[in-house]
């Protein structure tokens, strides 16, 4: 269990770790001053005074994956870390400062086992992560969508971006934020039930499920896991800490994807954010992250079991300046595991190599043992994708470099585990690639393929979405490219219909686009899509005609009085349940416009 902040940093840490922990005052005047001190009218660097309003995770989060990554990538953790919390006013870890307002009167029941059948659980609604909510859990149609309206706005304090996708169940809305909070809130009314606050930002969706406590005592636990690679589990009923686990101590090492939560364990999937980013420079040692799996007790937090999906790093001799360089490498995993419970299989999806040699399980499907970990099969699209920082097409006089660069076309989404017309399960995927595939779970042997887009290395696609006959992909590609929503038949990958991207809500406004990255939701002849224009859009399941839009670009009066406002919508989808609509808007990475605002929506 994580300490009180409220005892001093000595205390926790000794006087020697005290000394050592870099000056953030120093490092901002040598790495920041020169940009956000008295910026220039027409600078996007954001003032300095600016900058003090956001939490030391959402700064922290911009350094090492966001807008700010390039310059953060110049500076060691420790001096993120520092500069992050000088900048804020806090520490890293610090709890946000609570709000005042749209706090709730009374005393929220505990949850049960009941409530965990009646809504959107985790990434996708279940373990098979299809995305789809039936009409009796969903409370909405084809014929009420049109009638949707905002019932409330709830504002992430701090934050920059909202890419933590929410999960509905119990009455209750359980939703994370960059700047390490996570809220229990009224479904109806956005009410604050409780907020905890986790020791880094957070992109995922919490995953619900029973537990019982070492004295016995049954409950529902909250779960996920943070860009600290920690993870955690939570009373839901309080927000009482039960246990946090460390999982991976690379320091790139973050929990991009949601937690699963199956049987008694929690898995917990592990991408390597920034890494690859650095690889091309020869001060670096290019590269030493592997991606994983870890299973661990849902009553404890206790590894049961660790599988990196890369082997043993080796050397691979030394950069120009004469640092050492090694590999394999990569193969992050940046979505949610989907569970297989007749096949006793955890499907993952991984990303790209950051350094040879080439392996089977970067950019692939595989199927691992749910008791194990062991690797059963792997379906490998894309065999030969090394990709880093700064590097070339072709490299000769770079070892830091593949010899040929590349297209970083990661999975970064959780395989959808759906049925055929004849009842046979099939995995449905997509990749930055703009191929999307059909893969037979028993062998990973590929059924179809289908080009959704042109792809690009910014394209990621982050959920397609499945009903009884159909599959639902968004178009995302390079910068500026058009989006649009496609449906295809499950049994055959053959296209029924495609929707172009509408016209852009954001027109005018630094970093508009029409790309559609975010995951689709679909419940009975409805799909919903986001879009990095702003846009929250339904489309008719049977032919694709547009139902219904709401443009989120706008500044939203909140319920906890904290200011908000809408952007670009990437990463997380929209989620339905129990007549209701919820949806975050917000998303700066390397691309995006900013927002920190939770949206629900329902029929009156």
């Amino acid at each position: 269990m994580r300490l009180p902040f409220a005892l001093p940093v000595a205390l926790l840490f000794g006087p020697s770790a005290f000394a050592q922990t870099p000056d953030g005052a120093a490092v901002y005047d040598r790495a920041c001053a020169a940009c956000h001190t008295n910026p220039a009218p027409d600078s996007r660097a954001m003032p300095r005074d600016a900058l003090g309003r956001f939490a030391p995770e959402t700064i922290l989060t911009a350094l090492t994956s966001g807008n700010m990554f390039r310059q953060g990538s110049a500076l060691s953790d420790g001096e993120r870390r520092a500069v992050a919390s000088f900048v804020a006013g806090r520490p890293v870890g610090a709890p946000t400062p609570r709000a005042s307002a749209g706090q709730c009167e009374s005393r929220p029941r505990a949850l049960t086992a009941n409530d965990l059948a009646g809504g959107w659980n985790g990434w996708g609604v279940d373990v098979r992560n299809m995305r789809y909510m039936p009409a009796a859990k969903a409370g909405l149609s084809a014929a009420t969508v049109p009638r949707l309206k905002l019932k409330w706005a709830f504002g992430f304090a701090g934050a920059s971006s909202a890419r933590a996708q929410p999960a509905v169940l119990g009455g209750r809305v359980f939703v994370a934020s960059e700047n390490g909070d996570v809220h229990a809130l009224d479904a109806a009314t956005g009410c604050t039930h409780w907020t905890y606050h986790a020791s880094a930002g957070i992109r995922a969706a919490v995953s619900l499920a029973p537990y019982v406590g070492a004295n016995g005592a049954a409950g529902v636990a909250a779960y996920f896991a943070d860009g600290s690679a920690t993870a955690y589990a939570l009373d839901a009923a309080t927000g009482r800490e039960l246990w946090t686990r460390k999982v991976d101590d690379h320091p790139y090492a973050k929990a991009t994807g949601s937690v699963t939560v199956h049987d008694g364990r929690v898995y917990v999937p592990m991408a390597g954010v920034g890494e690859e980013g650095q690889g091309g420079a020869s001060t670096y040692e290019c590269c030493t992250f592997r991606g994983s799996i870890t299973a661990l007790d849902a009553a404890t937090g206790a590894v049961v079991w660790r599988k990196f999906l890369l082997p043993e790093r080796q050397s691979r001799g030394k950069s120009a300046a004469g640092v050492s360089l090694w590999g394999p490498a990569g193969a992050g995993v940046w979505a949610a595991p989907t569970v297989d419970a007749a096949r006793n299989l955890l499907y993952v999806a991984t990303g790209n190599a950051y350094a040879e040699p080439v392996q089977t399980t970067t950019d692939a499907i595989l199927a691992l043992d749910l008791r194990t970990g062991d690797i059963r099969w792997s379906f490998q699209p894309t065999p030969i994708d090394v990709f880093a920082g700064g590097c070339q097409p072709r490299n000769p006089d770079n070892p830091n470099c593949p010899a040929e660069l590349g297209p970083d076309h990661d999975f970064s989404m959780s395989p959808v585990l759906a049925k055929r017309g004849d009842g046979a399960d099939i995995l449905l995927v997509q990749q930055k690639s703009g191929m999307a595939y059909g893969v037979n779970p028993d062998d990973g042997r590929m059924l179809w393929s289908y080009r959704t887009s042109a792809g690009a290395a910014l394209g990621g696609q982050w959920g397609a979405a499945a009903d009884e006959r159909r599959g639902f992909f968004s178009v995302n590609g390079p910068r500026g490219a058009q989006g649009g929503v496609r449906a295809v038949r499950i049994d055959t990958g053959e296209e029924l219909w495609s929707h172009a991207a509408e016209p852009a809500l954001c027109e005018g406004q630094r970093g508009c686009s029409t790309a559609q990255g975010a995951a689709v939701s679909a419940i009975a002849g409805v799909v919903f899509a986001g879009s990095m224009d702003g846009g929250l859009r339904a489309y008719a399941a049977d032919d694709g005609k547009l139902l219904w839009t709401f443009d989120t670009n706008r500044a939203f009066d909140t319920v906890n009085g904290v200011p908000a406002n809408g952007g670009a919508i990437d990463g997380p989808g929209p989620i339905v349940a129990n007549g209701m609509l919820f949806a975050s808007s917000g998303y700066v990475s390397l691309i995006g416009r900013p927002g920190n605002v939770l949206l629900a929506f329902g029929v009156d």
